[in-house]
């Protein structure tokens, strides 16, 4: 007998802002908004975050930062409290293990949970999902939506069609009601381009995309066709996949105006690698692919990666491919942002090449030895020399 699978998607409402508020009782039922710092209007950055009392001014995550405050400049503007929220995430975390060891997290605001073979200890599937929310605030103080149904896409959709502070159970025998009246720009994979296509071909809603015939479907998009005409039938195999470690390791700065000096991009880029490379160190961790991400003038964002035969944690072999990465990209429009990545993970315990062994050990000691240096005396005491010298020179303060 096949068990009914039984998705639920947990959905934290305005996550940063609403620790915020919780922690400070005065700006509860005030528009707050987490992110860069506006300047009045002429600051850098995004809107990472925002309360629903600010999304009434037209104010949402991702907009620039000085359009946010041109809607609404009594906000409250706070900046990215990272350290705050991540803990807050892990209780969260631990709140959601009470219910399922099949938790798949999504961001530090959100998670999937497989609980088919766990409900009935907590009574039907829709008292699961009662109890999650009750447990969530009771410990945290915080507010979380959530979406239950038989695949992991409607889930998701359910739990926003709740927002705020909703639950939406969608049955099995319920989900075409749900699902198919639904705009085609809820199924997941419908960006821009793949909505004004399928509207052109008269398709608006979900049960329109799931009525066509797959094989046109195939070849007007390809594959994706026909993997969107599955998903409008709310067939979705994907199993919620438990996270055991970090996917990739990254870090990247925003400069406070867009710039085409190439020794202040350089200095940037060697001064992310040296964060990422220390990252991946106390992780235990090495990469083998290595990503730049550039944005420019006008938003527009481009990312260029590159795959290395041995793993590596060394920040001069991550700042070499960096680097080639970076004279290989033509753009000419000035640099927004930049930013660099690490993934393909393997423990750093991996031995390659043996001939290499010798010369890696002896990086190995002088990256120890400024890591050592960071923890004593903190991240800006000790960098490499691209960040503000010469080239191979290490500068001690």
């Amino acid at each position: 007998m096949v068990r009914d699978r039984y998705i639920v998607h947990v959905d934290m409402d305005a996550f940063f802002a609403a620790i915020e508020q919780r922690d400070n009782p005065a700006w509860r039922g005030q528009p707050v908004v987490v992110g860069s710092d506006p300047k009045g209007g002429r600051g850098r950055g995004v809107v990472s975050t925002c309360s629903y009392e600010a999304r009434k001014f037209g104010i949402h995550s991702a907009m620039p930062i000085s359009t946010a405050y041109q809607k609404c400049p009594r906000a409250v503007f706070l900046p990215v409290d990272m350290e705050k929220y991540s803990l807050v995430s892990r209780q969260i975390h631990r709140v959601l293990y009470d219910f399922t060891p099949e938790i798949e997290p999504i961001g530090i605001d959100e998670a999937f949970l497989d609980i088919s073979g766990s409900y009935h200890l907590f009574g039907t599937p829709r008292q699961t999902g009662v109890l999650i929310k009750k447990r969530i605030k009771e410990e945290t103080g915080l507010i979380a939506s959530v979406g239950l149904a038989p695949v992991k896409m409607v889930a998701k959709i359910a739990s926003d069609f709740g927002k705020p502070d909703g639950l939406v159970e969608v049955t099995k025998e319920k989900l075409f009601d749900f699902l198919w009246p639904l705009e085609i720009s809820k199924l997941w994979g419908v960006g821009v381009k793949t909505r004004q296509s399928l509207n052109e071909m008269g398709i608006r809603t979900i049960g329109h995309l799931a009525k066509k015939d797959v094989n046109e479907l195939k070849k007007i998009f390809g594959v994706n066709g026909e993997h969107l005409w599955f998903l409008a039938n709310g067939i979705d195999e994907r199993d919620v996949e438990p996270e055991t470690s970090a996917k990739s390791v990254s870090n990247e700065t925003t400069f406070a105006k867009d710039t085409a000096d190439q020794d202040e991009i350089d200095s940037s880029l060697m001064w992310l690698c040296e964060k990422v490379s220390g990252r991946l160190r106390s992780a235990g961790l090495k990469g083998r692919t290595i990503t730049l991400k550039i944005r420019v003038t006008g938003f527009q964002t481009y990312t260029r990666a590159a795959t290395i035969p041995e793993p590596t944690n060394f920040v001069d072999v991550l700042y070499q491919q960096i680097q080639n990465l970076y004279k290989n990209f033509k753009f000419r429009k000035k640099v927004r942002l930049v930013g660099v990545r690490v993934s393909n993970f393997v423990l750093s315990g991996f031995q390659g090449d043996l001939f290499k062994e010798k010369t890696d050990s002896k990086t190995e000691k002088i990256h120890q030895a400024v890591d050592a240096i960071k923890r004593k005396f903190g991240e800006d005491s000790i960098h490499r020399g691209r960040t503000n010298a010469g080239p191979n020179f290490i500068r001690a303060t």
